[in-house]
């Protein structure tokens, strides 16, 4: 008899996604309702979330512009899951940005919104999905999109790298405090990928280096595993690179 992985389906399940408008977000977003799964969008770019949601379709998908720097955007996101599906089954915690650059090289302003966005920004986004799946009972999945810069730094990322750093502790934290009531927290930690991240902050739009990169589509595919694996496996950490980077 042929063995058969036992996989959960994405087919049917709510996912509220952060940093939705481009990149890795948008990838993920197309990642899931291919598999069945339905989608609140969120990003500060209304135009291009509208643009995401025609795309995927009015049944799939839903919009809400906004910061995830502010905790009620956070919480509005998930309400218009659960207003328009009934239920939230997946959080992917996605939002960031970057630049690089020396400790004196970025502004205080950009300093700032990098920490807000990359650290609290993840920090809003779970608690308000954690609160929506202890109300509905049946635990959940987290996915927080990190880096691999939070495992190992690099000479002009440093304030960067800390925020990656702190959602590696956060996502390893969350784990062990939340397994017991079947919520799983996975850290999805990709090298350089392909996306608009700091293009103008120390990457060049059109760059051959960019094609050496993993593609979003790639990240997407591996929050589409993680989510797949049966409630029995928990995926704490995954680090991944194109074959073309070096680790």
């Amino acid at each position: 008899m042929a063995y058969v992985a036992p996989t959960r389906p994405i087919e049917g399940t709510v996912s509220v996604i952060t940093g939705a408008s481009a990149g890795i977000g948008a990838a993920a977003a197309r990642a899931l309702v291919a598999a069945g799964g339905r989608v609140a969008l969120a990003a500060r770019r209304q135009e291009r979330l509208q643009g995401l949601v025609e795309e995927l379709g009015a049944d799939n998908a839903v919009a809400v512009a906004g910061d995830v720097r502010d905790p009620a955007h956070n919480d509005a996101l998930v309400a218009a899951a659960v207003e328009k599906w009934g239920r939230l089954d997946i959080v992917v915690a996605n939002a960031g940005i970057g630049a690089y650059g020396g400790i004196l090289d970025l502004d205080d302003d950009l300093l700032r919104e990098m920490v807000e966005t990359n650290y609290l920004g993840t920090v809003w986004t779970v608690k308000s999905g954690v609160r929506q799946f202890r109300a509905q009972g049946g635990g959940g999945d987290v996915v927080i999109v990190s880096s691999v810069a939070g495992y190992r730094g690099g000479a002009d990322e440093a304030v960067y790298a800390g925020t990656k750093h702190a959602q590696v502790g956060l996502g390893g934290s969350l784990d062990r405090e939340l397994r017991a009531e079947g919520i799983r927290v996975s850290l999805i930690c990709p090298a350089a990928t392909s996306t608009e991240f700091a293009i103008g902050a120390g990457r060049t739009e059109g760059s051959p280096q960019l094609d050496e990169y993993l593609s979003p589509d790639d990240v997407a595919h591996t929050i589409r595993i993680c989510l797949e694996q049966p409630r029995s496996v928990r995926t704490t950490s995954w680090q991944l690179w194109s074959t073309q980077q070096q680790s």
